[in-house]
């Protein structure tokens, strides 16, 4: 049942359950005997608040088709506000925290008390901040356009969104390495996908310190999180008024582990946090095996 599940779902995840269904079959194809567990990035955000996962269309309609917001990178967002708040040495649950997930995937969640209170991907990876190959926030009227004026098929649009969007669609390229490289080298185009990119990202983040009232905790993770030194300085730059004090040296300096990467005396604690995604898979399938 999880299986046809996981296939009929593909449509709304296209980069990502038909590789992890074929790894599903291959596991229980090798490891018939032993239990198999499947772990949804989605369960994370299960706690957000009918306000935060309803969409303004005919209820009934959005109701017979399940469409409302779920989220995704749950795995990832739950590892790292675990970690930090153990990093800090704070309990979780005083904890107002935003986790910016920052890969060829990316997606920004708000964190209350380690239970998730709105995130930017919905019904789809789709919505939210501008990705590698994806677009983020789109008024729905752009594809209502696209087919009436471009001829644009549903499998059209589809592709347009998922693979031929956000930094690749706008410079050619989706790696935020060699895009940063191209800016720095003075291509117009590099220089404003990154721009784009940016103006996202502070745009969640001022959402998202509106919807938790302030926040304790700021972490960066994945890919572009982790590595991009330029990435998480413009994103927090506009933040001052709220607390939030980059250490140049600290951002600029390269580690392996959780490191802190704001000022001494910043009201908000910046964290470089690398996920593990796979421990916490591993962590939530021991629970559920074990009862």
């Amino acid at each position: 049942l999880v299986e046809i599940n996981i296939d009929e779902l593909s449509v709304l995840a296209p980069l990502h359950n038909p590789a992890n269904l074929q790894g599903i079959r291959a596991a229980k194809q090798a490891f018939p005997d032993i239990p198999h567990v499947a772990v949804f990035d989605t369960a994370f955000h299960q706690t957000l608040a009918p306000a935060a996962y309803t969409y303004a269309i005919d209820r009934e309609l959005a109701e017979a088709h399940r469409v409302r917001r779920y989220g995704f990178h749950g795995t990832s967002h739950k590892f790292v506000s675990e970690a930090a708040a153990h990093f800090v040495g704070r309990d979780l649950t005083d904890l107002r925290q935003i986790v910016f997930h920052l890969g060829n995937g990316a997606s920004v969640t708000a964190i209350r008390g380690g239970r998730s209170v709105d995130t930017s991907m919905g019904l789809t990876p789709l919505e939210g901040l501008v990705m590698g190959t994806r677009s983020g926030d789109l008024d729905p009227a752009v594809l209502i356009h696209l087919a009436r004026r471009a001829g644009q098929s549903i499998d059209d649009l589809d592709d347009l969104l998922n693979r031929r969007s956000g930094l690749r669609g706008l410079a050619g390229v989706s790696d935020m390495r060699d895009l940063v490289a191209r800016r720095d080298a003075g291509d117009a185009a590099a220089s404003l996908a990154f721009d784009v990119y940016i103006h996202r990202l502070r745009a969640y983040a001022g959402a998202y310190l509106a919807q938790l009232g302030g926040v304790d905790i700021i972490s960066f993770t994945a890919g572009v999180g982790e590595n991009s030194a330029a990435v998480r300085a413009e994103a927090l730059a506009t933040l001052g008024f709220a607390g939030v004090q980059i250490d140049p040296d600290r951002n600029a300096a390269r580690g392996r582990g959780i490191r802190v990467i704001s000022t001494d005396s910043s009201p908000v604690t910046v964290l470089v946090v690398p996920t593990n995604e796979e421990l916490e898979i591993a962590r939530q399938t021991l629970r559920a095996t074990q009862g």
